[in-house]
């Protein structure tokens, strides 16, 4: 049962007096759901709450909360198709991406389970003492990652289970030792209740602390801002917009203790084909980039919103099948009223930048909150000298830039803000001469495909989901997979400390059988 009220702890709160409902973008009508908003009372209280379970939460072993995490996976699928089908009421996404959606939860969960339960991520570091050392004795030291404390966790739009409330930083967090204290979206709260009931009764069925878990509600940002300022919060994990990412960082640097915010934020993901892959394959690669740009009506942070090409007959026939085949693909229902308005209104503003052309978009009818997709193009020189071009137009919606020369492709590339990914498409081993154009896209990227595209992101270890500026506030870590731990973690040294007194991973007996550096070298042996 869905009762519009915030989790406080393992407690169902309503002290406020803001209410506000969802919205189905798929009927075009407000849900039933009324959804109390979080008072200044509910956040003190959660994050006093969450600052208590700290104190045991972060001291518990790997294996036990790894138990919690599964428990999380397992509650979450005993909700079943009820918590499918208040997702698909408050997204209007289709069944199937909601089970695929959920699947991947699950598994980011039980990832990080087994990470945790490992204890590798640890980093355990030892350099034992050396007393008779000349001309000074060498202390021991011993060094491991410890958690932050309790974690903000803002709730993102386009993905309701995957990026939200037991979406990838709430499981990076915990996983570390973080309690967390959800900053649930408003377009999904009703989807985000669900969620935190399945997490509060896998911590009440785990023994994990009261406080380890909160849920606020807020139709506005005014929940999230109390809760940044808060000074029991010591991390933010927030995925979203670059303006709202970066409120959020500034308003966390100008705190009496400034804490992180790792934000995710916008990328237009630029697309490279170099020229005798156009020349070979330029319709068919044209094909394949449509149904890219128009994958999930253009809501992905990968989405591809910029191709790059120099100018010859191979872009001008990509150019040509690009308008063709993106006005054969039916529109699709947007996420809220507001992300088509939204996108409608980036888009005109994007289309109305002196030497755009618009190459081709959908013109027919469509239903309320439906996107109509809109593929452009520019000089190189035009997209040099005018940066509103290089800003992400969230939706169905790409820019094919045409490049004079290789000198002009170089510029561009170098001339782009921070980006999660850039893509290369090549034929014939040619990428071989354009080392330059690689060398460049890696240092404004954090991942680079090859002959693929950008729409898809696996949940590995090896993924890197961040990248320069703006397109993360720290590129040295990832949003997804089990290394995004290490955003809620920090580094701490013990000096000459008594060994029956270390935390288990440190021991001289290594117990837990880890892989740790001990004097510069690498290994699972005891000291």
């Amino acid at each position: 049962m869905i009762t519009g009220k915030n989790y406080i702890g393992n407690q169902l709160s309503a002290l406020g007096n803001k209410t506000f409902k969802t919205f189905n973008p798929l009927l075009n009508i407000e849900n039933q759901w009324i959804i109390t908003e979080a008072s200044n009372t509910e956040v003190n209280q959660a994050a006093e709450l969450a600052a208590q379970a700290y104190k045991t939460y972060s001291k518990m072993s790997g294996a036990k909360k790894a138990k919690f995490l599964r428990a999380i996976a397992e509650e979450i699928e005993a909700l079943g198709d009820d918590l499918l089908q208040v997702y698909s009421s408050e997204s209007g996404l289709p069944n199937g991406r909601a089970m695929g959606e959920r699947g991947r939860t699950l598994g980011q969960l039980r990832a990080f389970a087994k990470h945790v339960e490992e204890g590798n991520w640890v980093d355990a570091s030892i350099d034992t003492a050396q007393p008779e050392r000349k001309p000074m004795p060498k202390v021991d030291l011993r060094k491991m990652n410890i958690a932050l404390g309790p974690v903000v966790v803002f709730g993102a739009s386009n993905f309701p289970f995957a990026f939200s409330t037991a979406g990838g930083d709430t499981a990076a967090a915990l996983a570390a030792g973080c309690p967390v204290i959800v900053k649930s979206h408003p377009m999904h709260a009703a989807t985000g209740e669900m969620v935190s009931s399945a997490i509060i009764n896998a911590a009440e069925k785990t023994g994990m602390p009261n406080g380890v878990f909160s849920n606020l509600n807020s139709s506005g940002i005014e929940v999230g801002q109390v809760l940044v300022q808060h000074p029991k919060v010591k991390a933010v994990g927030f995925t979203g917009s670059i303006r709202g990412g970066r409120a959020l960082f500034d308003l966390a640097a100008k705190r009496k203790e400034p804490i992180p915010v790792l934000a995710e934020m916008g990328s237009v993901n630029p697309l490279i084909i170099l020229p005798q892959a156009l020349q070979n394959r330029a319709e068919a690669l044209a094909k394949t980039v449509s149904g890219s740009i128009t994958l999930g009506t253009g809501q992905f942070c990968t989405n591809p919103g910029l191709i790059i090409g120099l100018k010859s007959d191979g872009l001008t026939n990509f150019i040509n099948t690009l308008a063709e085949e993106i006005v054969k693909v039916e529109p699709s229902c947007m996420l809220h009223p507001n992300i088509a308005g939204a996108y409608e209104s980036n888009k005109a503003n994007a289309v109305a930048q002196n030497g755009i052309e618009v190459l081709a978009g959908y013109d027919a009818d469509v239903k309320p909150n439906y996107a109509k997709q809109v593929v452009t193009t520019v000089e190189g020189e035009t997209f040099l000298n005018n940066p509103t071009l290089h800003q992400e137009v969230f939706g169905p919606y790409s820019l094919v830039v045409q490049c004079q020369n290789e000198t002009q492709l170089e510029e561009i590339i170098s001339n782009l803000e921070g980006q999660l990914t850039g893509t290369i498409i090549s034929d014939d081993n040619e990428i071989g001469a354009y080392t330059s154009v690689v060398n460049t896209l890696q240092n404004r990227v954090g991942r680079i495909i090859f002959n693929g595209l950008p729409t898809g992101v696996e949940v590995c270890p090896s993924m890197l989901h961040g990248g320069p500026y703006p397109a993360s506030t720290d590129s040295r870590f990832t949003a997804v997979g089990v290394d995004s731990i290490k955003r809620f973690v920090r580094p701490f040294s013990y000096q000459d400390w008594p060994n029956d007194l270390l935390p288990i991973e440190l021991k001289n007996e290594n117990p837990l059988e880890i892989g740790r550096t001990v004097n510069g070298k690498l290994t699972n042996n005891k000291i």
